[in-house]
């Protein structure tokens, strides 16, 4: 399996995921979309599961929804009478602020993880035997290593494009200029072979490296068509949701929001940080779904009309890390209220199972 690290940079400033003030390095602010009213869809959110830790990304295996915790480095199967069983508890991880084992993908009887490793994000991938409250984990395969880490911006979202590779997302780790270097794992998104090989047609030739000039990528999805859709953390103006494209500078840390600069590709909408701070999406039918953490909403976004946006369950469930398309047709949306930044209610933090709004 197929190794590949890079030399982690000393410099680690730890901004945290709200923002610290950087005024100068960012774009003149732009007008705010159209305001949106919340709206509730029929029929919505039915618990699925309860008392979860600090709970980050859902994958299906089979049908059975896997749910990763950041902290306990637990992957929990969800059975179809609601009971919750630990089906591996992943090794090496070693988490502190927001990193621990964050994004998990199932693809070809693999389970795949990134995960805070220390010093350092990585990728492995594991086999996956059995099924339901049986399914097991086999042995680690490293994909990847090298990933910078810190208390903050550690990125994390795993997924696989229409084009069968696995994509990464990377945070800065709270060192801004590793965005903007293409020799740094930092502040991209990646792509990788399932095996953990650069995809002889990335768009920078040897380099993992699909896009760049991100400061921390938290939610990757794509439409029917194959257009590539990613959430994005800002620092203290706008959150973003970009289309990615191969190749493509995303501006931090030079830029924070639409700057109008050609050297950079703009964000096809923006939120006031208060507002969003989006995490997880998924692409369900001609929308763009956004789990936000601290707007604390789910948000849809038509992508025949991107600069305009819906708002649902406006903080009734509190902080939203991640939502994915299940094969039920619905969407499934993780809470995060037991991180320490949010208020948790009784069953936090749960899964939610939400009809399409």
């Amino acid at each position: 399996m197929l190794k590949h690290a890079y030399a982690a940079l000393l410099a680690i400033n730890m901004t945290a995921c709200g923002g610290s003030s950087d005024a100068g390095s960012v774009a003149t602010p732009q007008p705010p979309s159209t305001p949106t009213t919340p709206t509730a869809p029929a029929g919505g959110p039915a618990v699925l599961a309860s008392g979860l830790q600090v709970p980050w990304s859902v994958a299906f295996y089979g049908g059975t929804p896997l749910i990763s915790e950041r902290g306990s480095a637990r992957i929990l199967a969800l059975g179809a009478n609601g009971a919750l069983s630990t089906i591996a508890t992943i090794a090496g991880v070693r988490g502190s602020g927001e990193g621990g084992l964050l994004g998990i993908a199932v693809r070809d009887n693999y389970l795949y993880a990134y995960f805070t490793a220390g010093s350092e994000n990585r990728i492995e991938r594991y086999p996956l035997t059995g099924s339901g409250a049986a399914t097991r984990l086999g042995s680690a395969q490293t994909l990847l290593t090298g990933i910078p880490s810190g208390a903050n911006h550690n990125g994390g979202r795993l997924a696989f494009g229409p084009d069968g590779m696995l994509y990464a997302s990377t945070g800065d780790a709270g060192t801004s200029s590793r965005s903007q270097d293409l020799a740094s794992l930092g502040g991209k998104i990646l792509r990788l072979t399932p095996d953990g090989r650069v995809p002889a047609d990335n768009p920078f030739a040897g380099s993992y490296v699909y896009s760049y000039g991100h400061r921390n990528v938290q939610g990757l999805a794509w439409a029917a068509d194959g257009s590539m859709y990613a959430s994005e953390f800002g620092q203290n103006t706008w959150d973003e949701l970009n289309q990615i494209k191969a190749g493509d500078n995303y501006g931090w840390p030079v830029v924070e929001g639409k700057a109008g600069n050609s050297r950079y590709t703009d964000p096809l909408q923006q939120w006031a940080t208060s507002e969003a701070s989006p995490s997880g999406i998924a692409v369900s039918g001609a929308n763009v779904y956004l789990a936000n953490l601290r707007g604390e909403r789910l948000r849809k976004v038509p992508l025949a009309a991107p600069a305009t946006s819906s708002e649902f369950y406006l903080r009734q469930y509190g902080r939203l890390r991640d939502v994915v398309a299940a094969p039920d047709g619905r969407l499934y949306v993780l809470t995060n209220n037991t991180d320490g930044r949010g208020t948790p209610q009784a069953g936090d933090d749960r899964l939610l199972s939400v009809p399409v709004p």
